[in-house]
């Protein structure tokens, strides 16, 4: 913990958490969230390749679908929670279908829904790659998050806290 509060003394004070500018407090944070999920994303890209040789789009569809240990998910509940348009998610399907790490199936009932589930090709590899790229993550945030930074964020998160449990928590597993 010493070398995290090192790293985060040695970052330069963040403007936007001064709270000076003309933004209200929410919006200050989700910038200063923003910038911390660009940064893990940047550093991730290179890992992910290199570990799972996938796409960094790729990879959040593999991350969202390894909460859910053997059943799948809808395409258009994967679009949603991802922010993504289902043209571009049947895409990046596909490249997972074609490398052997995700399956499709038509969904009992919807002959027009899809659902997709990890195989365990894909389940092995993320198991193998974990503690690399949860390592990749901690380092980046150590580096663009200091203690101005975290307390904005967290500000942030407890007003979510206090609205409850979305729709998205569901999906992905939270506990309520």
């Amino acid at each position: 913990m010493a070398d995290l509060d090192e790293q985060a003394s040695d970052l330069p004070e963040c403007p936007s958490a001064k709270g000076t500018g003309l933004l209200p407090p929410e919006l200050r944070a989700w910038m200063l969230l923003l910038a911390a999920t660009g940064a893990v994303e940047q550093r991730l890209r290179s890992v992910v390749k290199e570990r799972l040789d996938v796409s960094h789009d790729e990879f959040l569809v593999l991350c969202l679908l390894a909460e859910h240990p053997r059943e799948g998910l809808r395409m258009t509940r994967v679009a949603e929670l991802l922010g993504r348009p289902k043209t571009r998610l049947t895409y990046q399907i596909a490249c997972l279908q074609r490398a052997g790490l995700v399956t499709r199936k038509a969904v009992c009932g919807d002959r027009r829904g899809v659902e997709i589930a990890l195989t365990d090709k894909a389940r092995t590899l993320l198991r193998e790659a974990s503690g690399s790229l949860a390592e990749t993550v901690a380092g980046a945030l150590t580096h663009v998050v200091g203690p101005d930074q975290c307390a904005a964020v967290r500000g942030l998160l407890d007003l979510a806290g206090e609205a409850g449990p979305g729709p998205a928590s569901e999906a992905v597993g939270t506990p309520d």
